[in-house]
């Protein structure tokens, strides 16, 4: 029996609940339409954890992460009953089911929020962040939403400001009053007694903000953002709204209810923080907050063997002792792995993120090689693309390409966001029978992977080789391999290699075989090593 815990050993593979499979016809994805592909997750690709983005009653302002009911299912994506299915049917395959957690703000529309702008003495006025406007009329402080324009909404009904970090039908809930706390974390436990073997935190480091609410200051002239750009937004330090220490408090309390459980639960936090200690600081000093910040940065770094190595070895060199890594080239926010690096690059990350030390995951279609829609801005449905042009995300949530029948197998409706152009070609069932296929290559990739306990858990040793090639080590007591991976369109010469033999290549075509003196242009290689 292994000596690790079940999430370090796994594979995650996130599913957008929208875009998956519909099983009803209206042309969105839903429970049963996830359940209905579990052969796929489990058998097919061979994946050991989904993470399923939210699915909760919500108005839909922003695609579920604007929550009116923090125990329930949304209609449109079925039932309770739906759920406690889906989960059972991955327990039944050895799969585990991760949901996501919204603990930065509800919807509008939630209960809870309609009480609080009911007038300035109801019991639930300080379930929120209410203020009164400057004695000029002006805002309470600078701070700008995620989204575009000032993170304050004015009320009529009551003559005060609700504070929203992101859209203003997303207030912000106030973590520092207990009930709070309280009524959130009685939602976790409705859903940790459901058997969710696991909780992804959205913008965990937001939740807590200065509690004085001071002004947020300017950024310096030579100052760039590592992230995307997010216009106004980046032109402020946003020292004050996120990121507070009272959030290591918060996630230490979070861990201790998820601890209480057996078996054992798990939680991975989405945290864009650029400065690699803060960052290091979520899993806590005594590893008793997330068992993992989510680690974005090789999203946002350009494509070659230098940068991406140096984005390892960063995060490699700030784990607290005992710390587990994780890996992510792709999510629900993020442009198309394929249509940012190109279809044979996309092979090497492919090989990349489930050779290197830690947790990967995987973000639906990419294992296709699905790319990025094009969507014209008078169709474009996120909002953040509404509010800040070239800012949407429609482009990486389109349907799921399943097949060459009309709605890529998706739907017999009409989707809620049109399949790529390219389906009839790039699709699941006419990659499965292409035995070079990106599809193919994942599925290789993640059985050999299942094997292999230096992939899983051994040992991670940057090795040196030419430029343009990025090699690494992973090595435990059963065995040691060697991983090298080609960044440039031409060959480069092989780090010396003594009696190896290839396990896996990019290309497929030496599975098996003895070493190269040279890497093919865009060529990685699993080599096994005695």
């Amino acid at each position: 029996m292994s000596a690790h815990p079940w999430w370090q050993t796994t594979v995650i593979y996130q599913i957008y609940p929208r875009s998956f499979m519909d099983s009803t016809g209206n042309g969105v994805g839903d429970l049963p339409g996830i359940t209905s592909r579990m052969d796929y997750l489990a058998d097919t690709l061979g994946v050991g954890a989904i993470w399923i983005s939210p699915f909760y009653p919500s108005p839909m302002a922003d695609f579920g992460y604007d929550v009116s009911n923090y125990t329930d299912v949304h209609p449109m994506f079925g039932n309770i009953n739906d759920f406690d299915a889906l989960v059972d049917a991955a327990h039944r395959r050895g799969l585990k089911a991760i949901i996501d957690w919204v603990p930065n703000h509800s919807s509008d529309e939630h209960p809870w929020f309609v009480e609080s702008r009911s007038s300035r003495d109801n019991p639930k006025r300080d379930w929120y962040v209410w203020r009164d406007p400057k004695p000029d009329g002006s805002l309470p402080n600078n701070w700008l939403s995620f989204f575009g324009g000032p993170s304050w909404e004015f009320d009529d009904t009551t003559g005060q400001y609700y504070l929203h970090s992101f859209l203003a039908k997303q207030p912000d809930l106030n973590w520092r009053n207990p009930e709070v706390q309280e009524a959130m974390f009685e939602g976790l436990q409705f859903w940790l007694d459901r058997d969710v073997d696991g909780f992804r935190i959205d913008v965990a480091h937001v939740v807590m903000k200065d509690p004085e609410l001071r002004d947020n200051p300017r950024v310096p002239e030579d100052w760039k953002s590592k992230f995307k750009s997010h216009g106004e937004y980046d032109t402020f330090l946003h020292i004050h709204d996120k990121g507070h220490e009272d959030n290591h408090q918060l996630f230490r309390d979070f861990r201790a209810l998820l601890d209480s459980y057996q078996p054992v639960r798990y939680s991975v936090g989405e945290i864009h923080i650029p400065d690699w200690e803060e960052w290091a600081s979520y899993y806590g000093e005594d590893l008793d907050e997330l068992h993992m910040p989510y680690n974005f940065s090789m999203i946002h770094a350009p494509w070659s063997a230098d940068e991406i190595a140096s984005r390892v070895n960063a995060m490699e060199s700030v784990l607290p002792a005992g710390a587990w890594p994780n890996q992510v080239l792709g999510n629900h926010d993020e442009k198309r792995l394929v249509s940012r690096i190109g279809a044979d690059a996309a092979r090497v990350a492919a090989m990349l993120l489930l050779t290197l030390r830690g947790t990967p995951t995987i973000y639906y279609g990419d294992e296709i090689a699905m790319t990025e829609a094009d969507i014209a801005p008078e169709d474009q449905q996120d909002p953040w693309g509404r509010n800040l042009p070239g800012a949407g995300r429609d482009g990486c949530r389109t349907p799921m390409q399943w097949d060459a029948s009309p709605s890529a197998g998706f739907s017999p409706g009409t989707t809620w966001l049109p399949v790529t152009a390219d389906y009839a070609n790039r699709n699941v069932e006419a990659q499965l029978s292409e035995p070079g296929s990106n599809l193919n290559l994942y599925r290789a990739l993640l059985a050999y992977r299942k094997t292999s306990p230096a992939l899983q858990t051994g040992t991670y040793e940057q090795i040196e080789a030419p430029d343009g090639l990025y090699a690494f080590a992973r090595e435990s007591e059963q065995g040691r391999v060697l991983i090298a991976l080609n960044f440039t369109e031409d060959a480069v010469a092989m780090p010396d290699v003594v009696n190896g033999k290839v396990a896996l290549s990019t290309h497929r075509d030496i599975d098996g075989g003895d070493v190269p003196t040279t890497l093919r242009g865009s060529e990685g290689l699993i080599i096994e090593l005695p």
